[in-house]
């Protein structure tokens, strides 16, 4: 019997890896409940000159680099085509809430019913875009 050779697809390239590198770092801080009380809520910052908060993290994600709402227009220049889905479940639920509660303050955002759903959707976006970092 002969040896079966897997062949996993090929990488696709990403145009702007720097751009990427925001989104990867948006999503994982809209998936970190814990992170999003210390940082955004109480400000206790890891190191000076650092800031984040919500509103850093959507234009990130939908103003600088344009992954929302429409992830596939983004494949090839911040994502690859296996992470458009993730990353559209997650606008899914982000964008109307976004549209709900407008310019209200962090806290209100992580106190809303939805915003478990929108953490639990980044912290599965987070998971699929870091496997293709780890390669």
């Amino acid at each position: 019997m002969e040896a079966v050779e897997i062949v996993e697809p090929p990488v696709e390239s990403i145009r702007y890896p720097e751009m990427r590198a925001e989104v990867i770092d948006a999503v994982r801080s809209l998936s970190d409940l814990d992170y999003q009380r210390r940082v955004w809520i109480r400000h206790e910052y890891p190191q000076d000159g650092f800031y984040d908060d919500l509103t850093t993290n959507v234009h990130i994600l939908f103003d600088d680099t344009c992954v929302l709402p429409e992830p596939e227009q983004r494949v090839g220049v911040v994502l690859h085509s296996s992470e458009v889905e993730a990353i559209k479940a997650l606008g899914e639920v982000l964008d109307p809430l976004i549209g709900e509660l407008g310019d209200a303050s962090d806290g209100q955002y992580l106190e809303h019913p939805q915003w478990s759903e929108v953490v639990t959707r980044a912290q599965q976006a987070h998971q699929i875009l870091s496997r293709h970092e780890n390669r």
